[in-house]
């Protein structure tokens, strides 16, 4: 029997970038460890297939294969395979001052995270929120880089 353990994670905030800007960062993930902490590694597997390495906070390397869904805005998402099954979405709405971002991602895990999720689920949370927290303060900066 396999234990599996469902998160379903969110958050929200808003870039001084215009909407195409931003998509164009969030959809070349061959660059991601430039300007995302926790993005260790990215290999390209083909044009829609990218295997990611990424490490948070905690001592625990998480090895994901992404698969581009979509890549036009307003909707930039991927399917998640290996120690995260499902998917992640942005979704990016134009402001009066730039863009809104909204994440949304539902995964499951299993195997050693699921066990550790069976005690661990809110520290497995803050570890996300930090992972997302470096996104943003890595995706502004990346922003900035392109706009000068």
């Amino acid at each position: 029997m396999q234990v599996r353990r469902a998160f379903i994670l969110t958050r929200s905030c808003a870039v001084p970038a215009p909407v195409d800007e931003v998509a164009a960062v969030l959809t070349d993930l061959e660059h991601y460890p430039e300007w995302w902490p926790q993005v260790v590694a990215v290999a390209k597997i083909d044009d829609d297939n990218a295997r990611v390495l990424c490490r948070s906070s905690l001592p625990y390397l998480l090895d994901l294969v992404l698969t581009a869904v979509s890549r036009v805005p307003p909707v930039v998402e991927v399917a998640l395979a290996g120690d995260l099954a499902g998917f992640a979405r942005f979704s990016l709405a134009s402001t009066p001052d730039g863009t809104r971002l909204d994440f949304h991602q539902e995964v499951s895990v299993s195997g050693l995270l699921a066990l550790a999720a069976y005690v661990g689920r809110p520290v497995l949370l803050w570890n996300h929120e930090r992972m997302m927290a470096g996104c943003e303060a890595g995706l502004r900066a990346r922003l900035a880089e392109r706009v000068s």
